[in-house]
């Protein structure tokens, strides 16, 4: 059925079936396709919907659909019969506009024929038409499903030739000297490759997803504007084949032709860490499309690996344009604390203290070795996270107990409809919502005896240092205060 579709097509349909089970759902719905579609096609997106659309689509479809248990994503939902439609619109949609595979934008337009469909209206509300849509798609050129391939499987070998998109992780902060050079280097005639050289934590990373970003918002030189940031994953050593190598060999031409930044994590790997033939042809397919300079390469390593990378392969020298990557202060490291706690607020259902903060910075520098700033000091903030949330994620025993209940009525409703036993399903439906009503009333309560949202504080922190070293919680605590003494002085 799905021959035709684009890898990322597929994937919208994989996120739909997620959203589904997320809802409670027993089929993949319209709105579940749409839900997939924001999330997976973010160029899409910016094409045709406001900024805010995520949001706003997302609040309109929970206030129209009746949420249920959670179900779990690893079952295969079917599609129901609205989008199935949708697909089958998606592929006459393809046809009528010449293009062999069908892609985001088919299945975009198919939604939208589903007039009476949920994901249509919201889709409509965000004053999206389905002539505004087509009109559009038929101005520009078709892009042919070129970043797909370059992650498909080679028939004979588990393994992937995997360039996926780069997906910014976190805000770019106190970083926009870095991230100007980046721009610089990659403008030039030689050596247009620029490699981030710093210790394990400076946030080497975060800043190649800061490029990825700025291409994503158009604040990006004339000639990047129509890149896309991919990453180079390589599967185990072991597991590289000729046939991989064929189709990592093919996919980077294809990416060479479509203007794509390659991204290199631990610029190493390729050439040092991978062994015997693997490693001379892996290289030799890199060096020819860096060396020729047919796609641009963003890399980052370590100062001692980079050394010795380029002592042992001198190409990489010609070619690469060193950034060094200092670790953050203290000050710059709180600064990125602040800027992106609210992630981790976020993903543990809590706050953080202005003290735990500034704990964890001053914490990380006196007492952990390994890594640097800002890198240990966001570790130690997420810990401290995950350590409160699961003394806090305990529900009282009567919730408990209604959620096995749930549990067991919604298997016997959905067997009931499975055995076409419309009585007893209607039955437990009832039963369902005698139960839901009754959780939210608990619910209710609970959160009224306990509205506050739990707090990390400078405590929680200096606990999660001191199982992290193995020193005591008042040697931890002596540390930081020596720490902040000696730091007093030097004002």
């Amino acid at each position: 059925m799905f021959e035709r579709f684009t890898e990322k097509a597929r994937r919208v349909i994989f996120f739909g079936r997620y959203e589904a089970a997320q809802f409670g759902r027993p089929y993949i719905e319209t709105e579940h396709l749409l839900l997939g579609l924001l999330r997976e096609d973010k160029r899409l997106n910016r094409r045709f919907l406001p900024p805010s659309a995520l949001d706003s689509i997302r609040l309109e479809i929970e206030k129209t659909t009746v949420t249920r248990e959670k179900g779990s994503t690893s079952v295969d939902l079917p599609l129901s019969n609205e989008s199935k439609r949708v697909l089958a619109y998606a592929s006459e949609e393809a046809e009528r506009l010449n293009h062999q595979h069908i892609g985001t934008e088919h299945l975009l337009l198919g939604l939208l024929r589903e007039e009476k469909s949920v994901a249509a209206r919201a889709l409509q509300t965000c004053g999206l038409t389905l002539e505004k849509v087509r009109e559009e798609l038929g101005r520009t050129p078709h892009e042919p499903p070129t970043r797909e391939v370059l992650s498909a499987t080679p028939p004979s070998t588990s393994s992937r030739a995997n360039l996926s998109p780069l997906e910014p992780l976190f805000p770019v902060i106190g970083r926009e000297n870095e991230l100007e050079r980046i721009l610089q280097i990659m403008g030039c005639y030689n050596a247009r490759n620029p490699v981030l050289v710093g210790e394990p934590g400076v946030g080497r990373r975060t800043i190649v997803g800061g490029v990825a970003q700025r291409i994503a918002n158009g604040t990006i030189p004339s000639f990047l504007a129509e890149a896309i940031v991919v990453e180079l994953d390589l599967p185990p050593w072991g597991a590289i084949t000729s046939a991989w190598f064929e189709k990592f060999h093919s996919g980077l031409s294809e990416a060479a032709e479509q203007g794509i930044v390659l991204f290199v994590d631990d610029l190493h790997t390729p050439c040092d860490t991978l062994f015997g033939r693997t490693a001379i042809h892996l290289q030799e397919i890199l060096k020819r499309v860096v060396v020729s300079g047919q796609i641009h390469c963003i890399s980052v390593t370590t100062p001692a690996a980079y050394a010795k990378s380029i002592a042992d392969h001198g190409w990489l020298e010609d070619c690469f344009q060193p950034i060094r990557i200092a670790p953050a202060t203290e000050a710059e490291s709180l600064q990125v604390l602040v800027g992106v706690k609210h992630v981790y607020e976020e993903f543990h259902s809590l706050r953080y203290t202005d003290d735990a903060l500034a704990t964890a910075v001053v914490g990380a520098a006196a007492c952990i070795t390994e890594h640097s700033l800002p890198g240990k000091a966001v570790d130690v903030m997420d810990e401290a996270g995950s350590v409160l949330h699961l003394r806090n994620s305990k529900v009282p025993t009567e919730i408990a107990e209604i959620q096995k209940r749930l549990r067991f009525i919604v298997t016997r409703r959905d067997a009931a409809i499975g055995n076409h036993e419309y009585e007893k399903a209607r039955f437990y439906s009832g039963e369902e919502q005698k139960e839901r009503k009754t959780m939210a009333a608990l619910l209710d309560d609970y959160r009224k005896s306990d509205p506050l949202v739990p707090e990390v504080t400078a405590n929680d922190v200096v606990g999660v240092i001191a199982r992290w070293t193995g020193a005591t919680v008042d040697a931890i605590g002596k540390a930081i205060s020596k720490k902040l003494d000696a730091e007093d002085e030097d004002e």
